[in-house]
């Protein structure tokens, strides 16, 4: 067969697509926190990010074959202010090891304090919830256009008196084509199992597993990169209905349900699974970045007044050794979170560690 190399790359990472079969998974998840997004930059973007070749420590997050030999000695430390009191962040370190690039993270989400109280309604005292991922994430290329990278997340819930621990894995390849500045990328998130549940004789739930998709194109002659993520490929149905939405759905004379044509569900279903972003860079040290979730504005949305929810934006700065980020995610009429990210090399301090 001859093609491009890039055609070749996405020939192979469709068929990768097609062979994984895409069914509905009923049922609750623990570990939920598993899944939202630290970065200030990521957030930006939309909310997730699967092919971006960089030397940002944000990224192996997200998929452990980002992790690159550009991340040696580089430190990130990122704080989430989100809602009612809830906040959350991460810290990450990487080193060369060997032929590959070993890092280290600590990913937390804090509840906050809140009131107990039994069943009489008398008062209790306070008690603190939070969740905590210790993660070892290692990577190395196969040759000069593939990597392949893996993470180990040792996970622990702190809720009230109840406590539960689980192991999940990260698995995940990239394809970086230098040359004609394009990235592919598939990952496999927290395929894993729950260790401890929450009490004793307890059903074990099952990890939030997810498989996505992702490629990035950067303009030879302008200074714009685009980012497209497919997310949730193990399951095609991601729509989330409501009591109301179903009477909404309600002829009100027969009393059957109407539906949306075929090809209208079709969209619906393909486009939740779609996550756009793009980077806009004025000159060497600010980025300009934005992003749109489409799921997350049909789920989050009111339908009188839509307003901005599902786009995000945000912004990156360098200064000195730093670079420092924000990005601003609109979640709902009521607000959105508040991302930091800072960053830097060690090594550009003078002093070789």
């Amino acid at each position: 067969m001859h093609c491009g190399k890039v055609n070749c790359t996405l020939l192979i990472f469709c068929l990768l697509f097609m062979s994984f079969t895409l069914k509905g998974q009923p049922g609750g998840k623990a570990f939920q926190f598993l899944e939202v997004t630290n970065s200030a930059r990521v957030a930006a973007l939309g909310g997730d990010v699967v092919a971006l070749h960089d030397n940002n420590l944000d990224l192996p997050y997200h998929n452990p074959a980002l992790l690159n030999h550009d991340m040696h000695h580089n430190l990130v430390l990122n704080y989430v202010n989100y809602f009612a009191g809830i906040n959350y962040g991460y810290a990450s370190a990487a080193a060369n090891f060997r032929k590959g690039t070993l890092a280290g993270g600590i990913h937390y989400l804090n509840y906050g304090r809140f009131q107990g109280a039994d069943e009489n309604g008398m008062l209790t005292g306070t008690f603190r919830a939070a969740d905590y991922s210790v993660n070892v994430m290692y990577s190395r290329p196969l040759d000069s256009l593939w990597n392949v990278g893996f993470t180990v997340k040792s996970i622990f819930s702190d809720l009230e008196s109840y406590n539960s621990t689980a192991i999940a894995v990260d698995a995940g390849i990239t394809y970086h084509n230098p040359s004609s500045r394009f990235t592919a990328g598939l990952v496999i998130r927290n395929a894993g199992w729950q260790v401890s549940t929450y009490y004793a004789d307890g059903a074990h739930e099952p990890l939030p597993f997810q498989i996505a998709l992702g490629i990035s194109q950067s303009l030879a002659h302008a200074p714009l990169s685009f980012f497209v993520v497919a997310d949730h490929l193990e399951k095609w149905d991601l729509k989330y209905e409501t009591e109301a939405d179903k009477e909404d759905q309600t002829d009100p004379f027969t009393g059957e349900l109407t539906s949306e044509s075929s090809f209208d569900a079709f969209i619906d279903g393909f486009m939740r699974h779609i996550i756009v972003g793009t980077e806009i860079s004025l000159g060497e040290h600010i980025v300009l970045r934005g992003g749109y979730n489409y799921r997350r504005r049909q789920e989050m949305k009111i339908d009188t007044k839509p307003g901005m929810v599902g786009f995000s934006w945000g912004i990156g700065v360098k200064l000195s050794r730093f670079r420092i980020s924000y990005g601003r995610p609109a979640y709902h009429l009521a607000g959105g979170g508040n991302y930091f990210s800072f960053s830097m090399n060690l090594d550009e301090f003078g002093k070789k560690f």
